[in-house]
Order: structure tokens, then C-alpha cells, then sequence
């Protein structure tokens, strides 16, 4: 096959499977297959540059940076919507609407709102040659090179359109925020308020491949023209942009009238919680496009629009003491305790408080009251202090001089909020560190909890994780809980450890910024520690999501002589991390799959990894993309959406019939 050809057959494949894993939510291949195709791709285009499109998958991993952002003017603005606080606020809206329509009922398309970035995409001949942050409302900024790094977003559509131009919002999710927040945290910067927030900074930066790493994703749902296609109604337009391979919103509803639409802001009240994005209400709009003209616009806002915002769930509560835990970088994080309270459905002791910067800003006290509600519906945070409350006698957090664990000096370094013990010996960066490296997604040593990490610190019988493979039979039965069974079984676990996969042990080490997928993508690209160890900055940047921050963090990781020292201990002590490709089955192919409640024969990681092992897909949220939710004893509110949308429901027995195990 030509290089052309090849290249041709690689850029539509991939963008087939784009489509499939970020729209359709029906992966047929695994994401190491993809990453080989990616490879590939981009290996031929870089021996034929002039074979290089603008709308070719590789675009996807970024570009060069970008030196300034040019102005976009919007025709038509967009607009911002009215907000609605309550059901009679939302009534009405209705009643105006109808009065201005003449009409007795209208009916409405209901929708998520996603807190996220609106965006403009500009496709001429079916290329997407420009997107466009809002700004305000009639001036925004060209984040092209950004925008393509979304991969739910299509490079290409359907020809037929002279000019297509859409509207959506650019969001990241629920849980790649919080592994960002994680990272910030261990790296002493300030945390992002919100993954609205994370979503806007990242798109506005000026390198693309970092813009990539931030794994945004998006929703479109107005079509602003499409020539040559009349739209007779939002419902329409839906259609048209499925059709069209964009990702279109997956809670919508057609209303025929306000009351209807109540009832679907009702069902979404609780449910809303259990999506892995955010949203902040429900919009509403008047579906037929005609109507809408007949009502048009004040200044800032259509009138057939309306957006019906939830109140933020937050409780009240008293904090009785602000402590401190140290990570494994180092970093010491102020931790508030307080009187339990039930938000969004799970009861909450305690909330992080970031930093001591933030505690000041916010200036939070043992023994006030305060106001605490779920980032993201996830992260309990303290959005604000009862001042009137305050105890007369309350004192402003003090700043630690000196670790709460080891009690030598802290440090803050420049252009960093964290404040970190320094001490690689301290027995909570110890103590972290141990508990990661042996933690179930890295190299998963089961009996080594916190409960016997901290017996082994304390007996100094471990100062870091290749002290772990000296341990003997004698060592152990000295520790308080231990007889000749529980240490002989620890210690086949250790020996067992040894003959993990290369990508655990790449994440099990620590090195910053380094997760699960960037560990297997890296463990795919190098295929043995020692080769990643000498790999250079230029070498790692080409591994896909890895860019600049992360390659650097590697090879900084990989130049302190300590870490290469104890990568060779523990070579010289029997550790062998193995790489080998997967074969994936194909019995669960394409298909996505929820597991809730308790499971009897496996752990929720090891049902997770049969199902990806037979080309299957997991999730936490049940959708009606669902294939099957698989159900244990106590499976709660899951199991009830399961059944009201129809979704087959699996007990753990026939799942592992359907699997033929």
C-alpha cells in the first residue's frame, strides 16, 4: 500500500473510532490499538508533510504554540439565556411566551445545561476552519489549533453545507477535573474552583498540546446556518447534528408544555448528580424555530429561551478542628473536621481547605460556622463562613513552620501556594508513597494497608518502596498483629508484585503527573523501564496526551540519581515488569457496561477488567447508551434508572456466564 493510501485508510479509521469512543460511546477497538494507529499516522506524515491536512486525527495531540489570539466577530451575537430560580419564576416565562405567541400551550424542548465554555465552529465545505470562544457575546477569541485537540468534535462533516456554523459548550468532566485537581495539589498550585473554570482556562492557552492533556470534551446544540437545510424546529436541528457525527446533549426531552417540563426538571432534581459532567439547571426553549423568530430578543437575551437553575445543595455545619496531612510530595494540605452533614446524597465529616493562602482568603476558623457544599458535585468544599456565628474567642489558622508529621523546617518554593516538608525520609511522604506503590492500580500488593504501612515505618523497616522486598518471615513477626499466616501470605503477595505489568510499576513509582493512562500509553510506547528512563523530552512528547509539563516532570524524575538508584534496586531484588499486547475478546464489543452495588466472587477493579478484556467498555453513570447494568446486593438508584430506561439488567452470575468464565 502507498503511503498516501495508507495514510488515508489510517485517517479514516480513526476518526470512525473517535467517533465511536468520544460521541457514540461504542468503542470497537482498545485504546492501545488506537494509540498504535495514532502512531502510525503521524509517523508518515512526518516522512510526507506534504500528505498533512488541517482535518487529519493527528491534529489532535496539538501543535505549535499559539502567539496571539485574533478577534471573531459573532453574527449573530450569542446571546446569554434568562434564568429562572423557581417553578414560578418558570411559569411566568411560560405565561409571557404564550402571550406573546397568542397561543394557549407551547411546546418546549427541555435540555441539560452543561457548565461549561460556549463555543462557535465555523465548517466551510464540510472542514471545521475556525472556532470561537463567546467573549461577549459579539467579540470572542480564535482558538482553532485548541478547538481541534477536542476529540468529540468532528474535523470534517458532510460536504453538502457551502457553510455549516454550530453553537455548544466545551466542558471536561467529573472525573478528569478531580485528577487534575490532584495533580495541582501535589504540585503546589492553586486548585481550580469548578471544572467550568478548568474547561475556560485550558482552552484559552496559547500551547495546544497542553490544551490536549486537559482531555476536554464537548456538546453541540444550536445550528446558527447550514445552507441549503431548512430547520423547522430545535428538535430538527438535534437530529441533524447527530447526523452530522457532532455530540448532541444526552438528557433532552420534547415538552408539550410548561407543566411537562416540569416534570423533567423534577427527574433530573437527583439524577443529575449520577452524570460524570456538570451541569448547573435545565434549559428550555420554544421548539419551533418560526415561534421563536415571531418572539425574538431583548439586548442581552432571547425571550424563547429560559434556563432553570437547581440551588447549589450546601448544609450548614461547625468545624471542630482544621488538621493537616502531608502527601507524597510533600505538600501539606490543611484538612477541616466537622459535624457530619448529608449533601448530595452521602454523608460529609470532612472537606480539604487547598491551602493556607486559601484559608486566609477565606478566613476559616476552628469553631465557626460554616457553609459547605460538593464541587462538582463530587468534592466537599467550604464555600463560606457564618460570621455572626463566629466564637468570640476564635483565632486565625496559624501557617506551620515546621512539618506535623517529621517536625523539621517547611519550605514554600517560588511561584508555588503549596507549603512542603522537604525531608524525603518524613514518614507520611514515606508512608504515601508506600501506600501508592502498593495500591491496587499500581502494584496491587493486597494486606498493605495503612494499618501495617504504619507499623512497618514505625519498626523502621521500611524507608521506601524497595525496602518492601527485603522484608523477611522474622521482620514481620515482631509487628503487633502478626503470626506465621498473615506474614508468609504478605510476603508471597511482595513476591508476587514482582512480575507485574510495566505499566503499573511506571505508575507505582510517583513520578509527578503521571497516571494510569499515561503510564500504560508510556509502558506502549517504550516497553521497558530502563528505555524510559533514558528517554528525552523530544522522544516522550511524540507518546500521545504526554506534553511538555509531563515529559519534563519524567525526565527531571529519571535525572535524580536517588530514583535511578532505587529503580535498580529493585531490579537487583527480582522485581521483572513485563510488557505484552493484550488480546481482547470480542464477546462485550462496543458494548458500555455500569456496575453497581456488592459484588461477591470479584472486586469492582477485577469485573471491570474482564469486561475490558472482552472488548467491552465500563461507566458510572447508566445512560440510555447502556448496554447492560450489571447488579449486586444493595445496587440503589442505578438499578431504578436502569429499569426505568430499559436497560438490561445483569446479575454478577450471568454476567460471568455471558463472559463464558
Amino acid at each position: 500500500m502507498s503511503a498516501q493510501k495508507e495514510i488515508e485508510k489510517l485517517r479514516e479509521d480513526l476518526t470512525r473510532h473517535e467517533r465511536l469512543y468520544y460521541v457514540d460511546h461504542s468503542p470497537e477497538i482498545s485504546d492501545y490499538e488506537f494509540d498504535l494507529m495514532m502512531r502510525r499516522l503521524i509517523e508518515l506524515e512526518e516522512k510526507h508533510p506534504e500528505l498533512k491536512t488541517d482535518d487529519s486525527p493527528s491534529v489532535r495531540v496539538g501543535g505549535a504554540p499559539i502567539e496571539s489570539f485574533e478577534t471573531v466577530i459573532h453574527d449573530p451575537p450569542m446571546l446569554s439565556i434568562e434564568n429562572a430560580y423557581s417553578f414560578d419564576e418558570l411559569f411566568e416565562w411560560d405565561a409571557r411566551v404564550r402571550k406573546g405567541l397568542g397561543l394557549e400551550s407551547v411546546e418546549y424542548l427541555a435540555e441539560l445545561k452543561i457548565d461549561g465554555l460556549s463555543i462557535d465552529l465555523l465548517y466551510e465545505k464540510g472542514k471545521l476552519v475556525r472556532g470561537a470562544t463567546r467573549g461577549d457575546g459579539v467579540r470572542g477569541d480564535d482558538v482553532t489549533p485548541n478547538v481541534k485537540t477536542v476529540r468529540s468534535l468532528p474535523l470534517s462533516v458532510d460536504n453538502r453545507f457551502e457553510t455549516l456554523e454550530v453553537r455548544g459548550e466545551i466542558y471536561m468532566d467529573k472525573n478528569d477535573f478531580a485528577e487534575l485537581n490532584a495533580i495541582r495539589q501535589d504540585d503546589g498550585q492553586p486548585l481550580l474552583a469548578n471544572p467550568r473554570n478548568a474547561a475556560a482556562g485550558a482552552i484559552r492557552m496559547k500551547d495546544p498540546r497542553l490544551v490536549a492533556e486537559r482531555r476536554l470534551r464537548a456538546i453541540i446544540y444550536q445550528v446558527v446556518r447550514a445552507d441549503g437545510v431548512r430547520l423547522a424546529s430545535q428538535s430538527d436541528a438535534s437530529r441533524l447534528l447527530r447526523e452530522l457525527g457532532f455530540p448532541v446533549n444526552p438528557g433532552q426531552a420534547l415538552c408539550p408544555d410548561i407543566e411537562t417540563v416540569t416534570h423533567f426538571l423534577e427527574e433530573w432534581r437527583e439524577t443529575r448528580h449520577s452524570i460524570p459532567f456538570e451541569i448547573d439547571g435545565i434549559v428550555v426553549k420554544v421548539n419551533d424555530r418560526e415561534l421563536q423568530g415571531e418572539l425574538g430578543q431583548t439586548s442581552k437575551s432571547p425571550r424563547w429561551a429560559v434556563a432553570f437553575k437547581y440551588p447549589p445543595e450546601a448544609a450548614r455545619t461547625v468545624i471542630r478542628s482544621i488538621g493537616a496531612q502531608v502527601g507524597r510530595t510533600g505538600a501539606i494540605t490543611p484538612v477541616a473536621e466537622f459535624d457530619p452533614v448529608h449533601i448530595g446524597g452521602s454523608t460529609v465529616r470532612r472537606a480539604t481547605l487547598h491551602n493556607y493562602d486559601e484559608v486566609a482568603r477565606k478566613d476559616i476558623r476552628v469553631g465557626d460556622t460554616v457553609f459547605v457544599e460538593k464541587g462538582g458535585d463530587v468534592i466537599p468544599k467550604v464555600t463560606g463562613v457564618v460570621m455572626e456565628e463566629r466564637p468570640s474567642k476564635s483565632r486565625p489558622l496559624a501557617i506551620p513552620h515546621a512539618c506535623p508529621i517529621c517536625g523539621e523546617p517547611v519550605h514554600r518554593f517560588e511561584s508555588e501556594v503549596a507549603i512542603r516538608c522537604s525531608n524525603a525520609g518524613c514518614p507520611a511522604i514515606v508512608r504515601e508513597a508506600l501506600l501508592h506503590y502498593a495500591g491496587r492500580k499500581a502494584m496491587d500488593i493486597e494486606g498493605l494497608g495503612e494499618k501495617v504501612v504504619d507499623a512497618l515505618i514505625a519498626a523502621d523497616l521500611a524507608r521506601d518502596y524497595t525496602s518492601l522486598y527485603e522484608l523477611r518471615e522474622d521482620d514481620l513477626l515482631q509487628l503487633e498483629g502478626f503470626a506465621k499466616k498473615k506474614a508468609s501470605k504478605l510476603l508471597e503477595q511482595i513476591e508476587n508484585s514482582k512480575r507485574r505489568e510495566l505499566a503499573r510499576l511506571i505508575f507505582a513509582i510517583g513520578i509527578r503527573f503521571v497516571g494510569e493512562r499515561s503510564a500504560r500509553l508510556l509502558a506502549d510506547r517504550f516497553h521497558s523501564i530502563e528505555v524510559l528512563m533514558d528517554a528525552t523530552t523530544a522522544e516522550l512528547i511524540e507518546v500521545p496526551e504526554v506534553g511538555p509539563k509531563v515529559a519534563d516532570a519524567i525526565v527531571f524524575f529519571f535525572s535524580v540519581q536517588a530514583n535511578r538508584e532505587r529503580i535498580a534496586r529493585l531490579m537487583s531484588l527480582g522485581v521483572e515488569p513485563h510488557y505484552a499486547v493484550q488480546e481482547r475478546g470480542t464477546k462485550l464489543a462496543g458494548k458500555i457496561l455500569v456496575v453497581t452495588g456488592s459484588l461477591e466472587r470479584f472486586t469492582r477493579e477485577e469485573i471491570h477488567a474482564l469486561i475490558e478484556k472482552e472488548g467491552g467498555r465500563t461507566s458510572g453513570s447508566v445512560s440510555s447508551k447502556t448496554s447492560y447494568l450489571v447488579a449486586g446486593a444493595d445496587a440503589g438508584s442505578k438499578l431504578e434508572k436502569a429499569q426505568k430506561l430499559k436497560v438490561p439488567v445483569l446479575t454478577e452470575d450471568e454476567l460471568i456466564s455471558l463472559l463464558g468464565i
